[in-house]
C-alpha cells in the first residue's frame, strides 16, 4: 500500500542508443540541447580535475 504513494522514477530524459524515430524534430533539437549542455558540464569537471592534477604536480616536482 505504501507503494502507491511514493514517486516514481522519472525516466531518462534521453538514453544513448534509443530509437530516434518516434520523436518529432523538436523533441530531437531538445535532445540536442540536453546533450549539449550535459557535455559542457562534463568539459568542465574535466578541466578542473586537470587544473587540480597540475597544481599537486606542480607542487611536488623537485
Amino acid at each position: 500500500m505504501d507503494d502507491d504513494l511514493k514517486p516514481r522514477p522519472k525516466p531518462p530524459a534521453h538514453e544513448i542508443g534509443s530509437d530516434l524515430a518516434t520523436l518529432s524534430i523538436h523533441e530531437l533539437a531538445e535532445r540536442i540541447d540536453l546533450m549539449k549542455t550535459e557535455i559542457l558540464r562534463l568539459e568542465t569537471a574535466m578541466a578542473a580535475k586537470t587544473s587540480s592534477k597540475s597544481a599537486a604536480e606542480s607542487v611536488f616536482k623537485f
